[in-house]
C-alpha cells in the first residue's frame, strides 16, 4: 500500500518540490518526513501546497542561485595535496572527500563532503578533476593536484 506525500525539496529519482507523490509507507514515514524531505498528504496540507509551492519554488531558487555562485567559485579554482611518498612513488596515506572539504574550506568555499563525488580515494600522484553536486541541475568540476613530498 503506499503513502501520499507532499516533496518540500527537491528528492532525486522521486520528484521535484512541491510535487504530491506516492512512496512506500516505511520510506515516507522514516526518511523523507523526519528529514524535512516531505510533510504527509493531509487534506489540510494538500489544501495549502498551492501557497506552499511558491514559497518552495523561491527557496529553491535561491539554493540554485547560491550554488551556481559556489560553482563558478569551484570551477576556476585547482588545489595541491601533499602526500608523502615512498619508493615507486608510493603515497604513504590518501586524498578523500574529507580532505578535499577541508582544503575547500580554507579557500572560503563551504561544501559538505558528500557532494564531492569522488569514487574513491586517491591514492596515486597526478592531476584529477572530480564533480561536485551542489544542487539539483548545479554540478561544478573541481580539479587538483597530488604531490609528493619526502619525509
Amino acid at each position: 500500500m503506499a503513502m501520499q506525500v507532499i516533496l518540500t525539496q527537491d528528492v532525486d529519482n522521486l520528484g521535484k518540490a512541491g510535487e504530491l507523490v506516492s512512496v512506500k509507507p516505511g520510506f515516507g514515514r522514516n526518511y523523507l518526513v523526519p528529514r524535512g524531505l516531505a510533510v504527509s498528504a493531509t487534506v489540510r496540507n494538500k489544501n495549502r501546497l498551492d501557497h506552499e509551492k511558491k514559497v518552495i519554488e523561491s527557496k529553491v531558487a535561491k539554493e540554485r542561485a547560491s550554488a551556481t555562485e559556489i560553482a563558478a567559485k569551484i570551477n576556476v579554482m585547482t588545489l595541491q595535496f601533499e602526500r608523502i611518498i615512498g619508493g615507486d612513488e608510493k603515497l604513504f596515506g590518501s586524498v578523500t572527500n574529507r580532505d578535499i572539504q577541508e582544503q575547500l574550506k580554507r579557500a572560503g568555499v563551504e561544501v559538505d563532503h558528500r557532494t564531492i563525488q569522488l569514487e574513491q580515494a586517491v591514492k596515486a600522484l597526478g592531476k584529477y578533476e572530480v564533480p561536485v553536486r551542489l544542487a539539483a541541475g548545479v554540478v561544478a568540476n573541481l580539479k587538483f593536484w597530488v604531490v609528493g613530498k619526502e619525509k
